[in-house]
């Protein structure tokens, strides 16, 4: 018999009923369900930890941060957009991604303090922007 099952049938009715009436049905868990899977991607993680030390930044530097492709890092932040733990907005060319108060928090309870380890930037940066054009630069 396998380890990980009774090898009686049992059932404890009244408490198994108790606890039942408690558990939510898929339906009522599912978004959270899709936040946590959300997160549950080390590059996204990673995206996400990012945000949370800098604030809003855009696709350019999320992909600098971590070393990845632009392509590669602006997937991974729709995912995170659609699961409603991050936001973004269009400033000129560029979009800018932001965590959401409800990746702010699902970030922290599941990373502590690292996350809260940098103060945010100011979340509107607009023309005080001093990005440096690499395409111009060259």
């Amino acid at each position: 018999m396998s380890a990980d099952r009774c090898e009686l049938l049992c059932l404890d009715l009244p408490r198994a009923e108790a606890v039942r009436a408690v558990v939510p049905p898929v339906e009522e868990v599912q978004q959270a369900a899709d936040r946590a899977r959300a997160l549950g991607d080390p590059t996204r993680m990673r995206l996400a930890i990012a945000l949370a030390a800098g604030g809003e930044l855009c696709v350019c530097d999320l992909a600098w941060v971590s070393g990845l492709a632009q392509n590669l890092v602006s997937h991974h932040v729709r995912q995170l957009r659609a699961a409603g733990l991050a936001g973004s907005r269009r400033d000129g060319k560029l979009v800018m991604y932001r965590l959401t108060p409800t990746g702010e928090d699902l970030l922290r309870l599941l990373t502590g303090a690292r996350a809260a380890s940098l103060p945010p930037a100011s979340p509107e940066q607009g023309a005080n922007d001093p990005r440096t054009d690499v395409a111009a630069a060259r």
